[in-house]
């Protein structure tokens, strides 16, 4: 082999090892993203909600009426009404108004009254509708 030849070897020998280092910070930098990086702009992630928990006995529920007090009537997606109460600990931070969407729990020993767990915002109601996963019962929307 002449000295050319050899050179020309190493030449391309030392190009490959590069590339494969450049790939190497390449994928460090994509794991090593922060909170911006890792954050997906994919909508279908943001259509998560939560929905209720059959096994607890959870259901959907529309705020029909208000009777004052943090009390206010439910029509619930088993066909009853229902005297829905807003517990303490959510009446500040969850304001509920008429036909509001609301994920709600019967008691256990009076099943004419139910405890709120959870209130849908319109656009979360809207997405729940398109999806399919409000009972007919309360399709009000």
């Amino acid at each position: 082999m002449t000295s050319s030849e050899e050179n020309s070897e190493e030449k391309t020998s030392e190009d490959e090892e590069q590339s494969k280092d450049e790939e190497k910070k390449v994928e460090k930098n994509k794991k090593s993203k922060g909170k911006k990086g890792n954050q997906q702009q994919n909508t279908e992630a943001n259509l998560r909600v939560t929905l209720p928990y059959k096994p607890k006995g959870e259901m959907f529920a529309v705020a029909e009426t208000f009777q004052g007090g943090s009390r206010l009537q439910l029509i619930c997606e088993d066909g009853e009404r229902r005297m829905g109460r807003i517990p303490g600990k959510l009446r500040r931070r969850m304001w509920v108004r008429e036909n509001d969407l609301l994920i709600v729990v019967p008691w256990s020993f009076q099943d004419s009254k139910a405890d709120v767990k959870f209130r849908y915002t319109p656009t979360q109601t809207s997405n729940l509708k398109r999806l399919g996963k409000i009972p007919e019962i309360l399709d009000i929307y």
